[in-house]
């Protein structure tokens, strides 16, 4: 397990960033700690599961020219899971998706830093490019590897519920499944 900057003291991307140079350091530290590099996988609920969605589908972060060992290493993996991920952090996504109701969730003022939801449904040009990068649909390319999903299916439509809604990996495997990719989508209803 890893630990990440959160985004209520350093907003998107640093978490996403953060996770990244995890992988690339545990590859960079690969043969000291005896793992294969070429056998990394990701894997996370809630927070994490978006987290390592968006590893998984990134273009590789590696800059073979940086003078820190670390940032030399690839960001790939050979696979992801997720449990209750989400597969966009766009607001106007989530509210297409979910409707108005899930731009309550506290956590969608802090995503950009700017605190102002409002302002995130109407962004300009920079911001914009910034939620995209943080949407990890927006990476989705054929070359990606495989991914498992995790989500109960619950009719509560409380904001902490549809923050986590099978919504998210339904959009998501729609978009693989038309690229021919690999990724598995499990459903069961919430324990009692």
């Amino acid at each position: 397990a890893i630990n990440y900057r959160f985004i209520t003291t350093d907003p998107f991307p640093a978490p996403l960033r953060d996770s990244a140079r995890a992988v690339q350091y545990l590859k960079s530290r690969a043969a000291e700690f005896k793992l294969d590099p070429k056998r990394f996988a990701v894997y996370g609920g809630s927070a994490g599961a978006g987290t390592s969605m968006w590893i998984a589908f990134h273009d590789d972060l590696a800059n073979p020219a940086s003078a820190d060992p670390v940032e030399r290493e690839s960001s790939r993996v050979a696979c992801a899971g997720s449990i209750a991920g989400q597969s966009t952090y766009d607001p106007r996504t989530l509210k297409e998706w979910l409707g108005e109701k899930v731009l309550e969730h506290r956590a969608v003022p802090l995503l950009y830093g700017s605190g102002d939801t409002e302002k995130m449904l109407h962004p300009d040009a920079a911001l914009d490019a910034l939620m995209r990068e943080c949407s990890p649909i927006e990476h989705v390319t054929k070359d990606d590897p495989p991914l498992f999903m995790f989500y109960a299916l619950t009719e509560d439509q409380s904001v902490g519920a549809l923050i986590h809604s099978v919504v998210f990996g339904r959009k998501l495997k729609e978009k693989l499944d038309a690229l021919g990719m690999e990724n598995e989508l499990c459903t069961a209803e919430p324990r009692s």
